[in-house]
């Protein structure tokens, strides 16, 4: 009856040993998981400040267009 009990404490222990792994093994691939997707947020994140940042440049240059526009439809509408 002890070496059962034994027996069944050894591959409880054993059990619980293949558990822990796995569960660890789950773990590293949820944070390798994290990482990727974190890597992915900060280029995306990059990406979208690169276009705001084209559009703003383009947005300055029609207002500057536009300012320019204005500038020679005055001069052109003064009595000369």
């Amino acid at each position: 009856m002890i070496r059962r009990t034994a027996e069944r404490l050894r591959l409880l222990s054993e059990e619980a040993r293949q558990l822990a792994e796995t569960v660890r093994t789950a773990g590293e691939e949820a944070r390798h998981a994290a990482e990727d997707a974190r890597h992915a947020t900060i280029a995306s994140v990059a990406a979208t400040a690169e276009a705001l940042t084209a559009n703003l440049e383009q947005m300055k240059f029609l207002e500057e267009a536009r300012a320019a526009l204005r500038a020679i439809r005055e001069k052109s509408d003064e009595p000369q």
